[in-house]
């Protein structure tokens, strides 16, 4: 009875040591779905808001409308550069205005002119 006890004892260590693998391999599998459906789920939900947000007034230059006047003039500054090295590449730069003068982005609502349809003379 003895001798086949030594013969059990290497085939349950070997065989837990693979049934704890595969266990352990499907385990981690099934967590990275799981954090994979999560970062699907936050991708959609963003995406989403993304889709329902109205556009943004934004200028050609990007900044945004309300940096704009009635002209048009944007009164943002911004950094331009002013030396630049043997490659081309700036250097320094300096603050000033950003030079734009019209806003190119969405029109707002609030300026649209719909004339009436029926004429009630």
């Amino acid at each position: 009875m003895g001798g086949w006890i030594w013969a059990v004892i290497p085939a349950v260590i070997i065989g837990g040591g693979w049934i704890n693998e595969n266990v352990r391999r499907a385990l981690k599998d099934r967590h990275e779905r799981k954090l994979e459906l999560l970062r699907a789920t936050e991708r959609q939900q963003l995406a989403l808001e993304a889709a329902n947000r109205p556009p943004e007034p934004v200028c050609g230059c990007t900044h945004h409308l309300a940096k704009h006047d009635k002209q048009g003039t944007c009164h943002e500054m911004v950094e331009a550069p002013t030396a630049w090295d043997a490659d081309r590449k700036p250097v320094q730069y300096e603050a000033r205005r950003c030079n734009c003068q019209q806003y190119v982005g969405p029109e707002p609502l609030g300026t649209v002119f719909a004339p009436d349809i029926v004429d009630l003379n």
